[in-house]
């Protein structure tokens, strides 16, 4: 047995695309479903990738649910059935903190000890970061940047 994806229902997909293109992650694949009225849009980052036409190593599956045809509400997300959090390791925690915020995103918990952060996808999913090989040394303005939110 292999892990193959994690899936989240998301609201607008642009948007959460346009979230996960900030953490490195790039799109691999995608089914529209006329018949289901659905899309699915796989993500992965760089390092997960494998050789052409082999699937990532691990995806991010993106399910967007079509409006009703009669026009009423779309569904909205608010969280839940059980789901915690995505987690990933990167090279370079502050660096990647720094590229959330400078696209206009929150860091809820910010790497103050050098080692871990949540940031939160545009529908409320969280994202644990983890340094790569451990923590590096806190520094400023991490270090006494308080939590915003929850995370």
């Amino acid at each position: 047995m292999r892990y193959l994806h994690t899936m989240i229902r998301v609201a607008d997909p642009d948007k959460t695309i346009a979230f996960f293109k900030v953490l490195g992650f790039e799109e691999v694949r995608r089914t529209d479903s006329k018949a289901g009225r659905f899309t699915l849009i796989f993500l992965a980052t760089p390092d997960d990738m494998r050789g052409p036409g082999e699937r990532a190593r691990a995806e991010v599956e993106l399910t967007y649910n079509w409006p009703a045809e009669d026009g009423s509400a779309p569904e909205e997300y608010t969280g839940g059935r059980n789901f915690g959090h995505l987690a990933y390791d990167c090279d370079d925690i502050y660096a990647t903190c720094q590229a959330v915020l400078d696209a206009g995103y929150t860091v809820h918990r910010p790497p103050r000890d050098g080692y871990m952060a949540f940031v939160k996808t545009p529908d409320g999913i969280s994202i644990e970061l983890l340094q790569l090989n451990g923590p590096k040394p806190p520094q400023e303005p991490w270090a006494s940047m308080p939590n915003t939110g929850s995370w």
